[in-house]
């Protein structure tokens, strides 16, 4: 373990390859959110605030003036549920976080960073430094280039003809392959996979996102009950969730 800024640094050079995808998305929403008619400071100021991509989006697309705010809060809350998910994964790591550091390390807690997170707190131990570099990194990334896309997004058209909408999708694959372990890790991600796609072609809405995260959370409770049933040196060797 080193000192804060190498370790610092390590948590944002970690995360650089979804940085490289996350400025062409962060572009194409800068882009969005101006045609509906927000301007560059207003862009950035939610960006900066809400800090939730997905989300993001998903409000942008249910704009309206006046805003429906009633729709949006619910909208936030059906979309974002799963960090409550992910704040209990990751929260089992943060030995080493003050209580102060462990609210604020809520704020900047994103899918990719939960996941470069969990990965680094399987190999070794996750240090409030090596965290706040890949938050920070991310949310820097993320609203200047919400802004940037806001003042010149329209000139360089839609970034998603480009395929760079597929961009967090592929880097995401390659995360997630990072985690297998066994073939139950397999069947975790299959489930939510499947749900999450089936929910999304045939109910309305964001929902696929939360029918997904239970759907895997599900199957990973059951496998590990399963596992309970095991002889000792099996359950042992053959566990679901990282240690």
């Amino acid at each position: 373990m080193g000192t804060r800024t190498q370790e610092f640094s390590a948590g944002a050079v970690a995360i650089l390859p979804v940085l490289v995808a996350t400025a062409p998305i962060a572009l194409l929403f800068g882009t969005l959110a101006a045609a509906k008619g927000l301007s560059a400071f207003e862009i950035w100021l939610m960006s900066a605030t809400v800090y939730a991509g997905a989300l993001q989006f998903v409000a942008i697309d249910q704009w309206a003036d006046p805003a429906p705010i009633g729709l949006l809060v619910f909208t936030a809350l059906v979309v974002n549920v799963r960090h409550i998910l992910m704040g209990a994964s990751i929260g089992r790591a943060m030995t080493d976080f003050s209580g102060p550091a462990r609210y604020a390390s809520m704020f900047v807690l994103t899918d990719e960073g939960w996941a470069f997170a969990e990965r680094r707190a399987r190999e070794g131990s996750l240090t409030p430094a090596y965290y706040f570099g890949i938050g920070v990194s991310m949310c820097l990334v993320w609203t200047s280039g919400s802004l940037l896309g806001a003042v010149i997004g329209r000139g360089l058209g839609d970034p998603s003809a480009y395929g760079f909408n597929f961009a967090f999708s592929a880097v995401f694959i390659c995360i997630l392959v990072g985690f297998w372990s066994n073939w139950r890790t397999g069947a975790v991600l299959a489930s939510s996979g499947a749900v999450s796609a089936m929910v999304y072609l045939l109910v309305p809405g964001a929902w696929y996102i939360i029918a997904g995260a239970f759907a895997g959370v599900g199957t990973a409770a059951a496998l590990h009950v399963q596992g309970d049933d095991q002889k000792p040196d099996e359950h042992k060797t053959d566990g679901i969730m990282p240690s």
